[in-house]
Formats: C-alpha cells, structure tokens, sequence
C-alpha cells in the first residue's frame, strides 16, 4: 500500500478555509467589520510570511463562534460550506484525491486549519481520515480558543502524521511510496521527509525550490 497525504488550503481548494472563514463571520455581522478583517488580514500574512504566532491566531479565529450557542455555530459554518467553500471545491482536485483512492493509497488531508471548519470539507472530498488543528474543550465541552496537543503546523504535520498512522497500527516504513501535495513552503519538513513530494499550486517560493531540487509541479487551478 502507498501513502498519499494532501495539504488542503491552496492545494485541494484555491482559498485559505481558514481566512475564507473569518471572513464569513464579517459578512454574517459575527465579527467587527473592518476591525476584525485587518485583524485577520494580518495573520494571514504572517502565515504566508511562514513566522505566524498559532496559539494567538486560534483563539483570535476561534472568539467570534465559539461563545456562541454551538448549535448557531454548526449552523454557520453549515452555510459557509454551502455558499463559500462548495464553490471552491474543483472536479479536477477531486479527481486526484478519488485516483489515489482507487489505487488502493491510504488517503489523508493534512491541514494547519483548526478541525472546526475542515471536518466538512473534508467530508466533502470524500476522505476518511483529517490531520487539522485540533482545539481544547473545557470539562463542559465548550471550545477554550487554545491548541489540544501539537498543532499539524509546520514540523508538526510530522509529529502529527506518524502519531495517526500508529492509531492504525501502522508507521512509515509499511509504506513503499509516500506521496505530499503541498502549495506552501510551510510544508517544506514533511515535503522533505516523504519519497514523493509534489508541489502543487505551488507559492513562488516553492516552485523556485521544487525546480531547483527536480519535484514535479502541478497545477489544479489557474
């Protein structure tokens, strides 16, 4: 059996779910307008820039829904997947992930998006098994606004990968060909870990990178 993992913001989906998802909250009156926008303008630059402060953005990400009923919550984020992402979500990126299913690949999405707003997006590519952020819940259940664990971030997809595939009973070295699509520099330790890395709608950082070093570039979106 071969491996396959997907970065999902940039890869999968030609947005950032994340950013798309603050910027929902704007436009449902959840988050202070312009205030808030600049906000989360701001650490998504610092996430392209590769230097963002995860715990600050999660709990600023996380504020504007999370002391809310989660009933509204789920609701909200129901008609985000309905009338933001749905849109994003390409025949051709579905295409790939299906081909690496039908091949027999364990499948999974590796994203440094929080587990809240990628659990449907997920379910929407049809993919069993997500590596997202995961968030801390209080003894009551209720979200904190803080990281459970290490964050599927930078060096900790790793971390986070090899901690999956133990659950299952498996580890890296069962497989014959481990494959990352990935758009960001960001992903650079996992992209360099895996025998076959794919730089895929890469930044022009990457794609710089990807040439120098002879991986494959592909592009799913214009």
């Amino acid at each position: 059996m071969n491996l396959t993992l997907f970065d999902l913001d940039g890869t999968l989906i030609a947005s950032d779910s994340d950013h798309a998802f603050g910027g929902f909250m704007v436009d449902i009156g959840w988050a202070d307008g312009d205030h808030w926008k600049q906000r989360n303008d701001e650490f998504f630059a610092q996430y392209q820039a590769g230097v963002l402060d995860l715990d600050a953005y999660i709990d600023f990400a996380t504020q504007v829904w999370r002391n809310r009923p989660l009933a509204d919550a789920l609701a909200a984020r129901e008609r985000f997947m309905v009338e933001v992402m749905s849109p994003m979500l390409r025949d051709n990126a579905r295409a790939l992930v299906r081909q690496h299913q039908d091949a027999g690949d364990l499948v999974a999405i590796v994203t440094a998006t929080n587990e809240f707003v990628t659990t449907p997006i997920a379910a929407a590519f049809e993919v069993e098994h997500l590596i997202a952020v995961q968030l801390q819940r209080d003894a009551k259940g209720a979200y904190t606004g803080a990281v459970q664990g290490v964050p599927s971030f930078q060096a900790g997809k790793i971390s986070r990968v090899h901690d999956w595939l133990a659950s299952l009973g498996r580890q890296w070295s069962d497989f014959e060909r481990v494959t990352f699509y990935s758009d960001s520099m960001n992903d650079l330790p996992l992209l360099d870990l895996v025998s076959h890395p794919v730089a895929t709608n890469p930044t022009p950082a990457l794609a710089e990178l990807a040439a120098a070093r002879g991986w494959p570039l592909l592009k799913l979106f214009a």
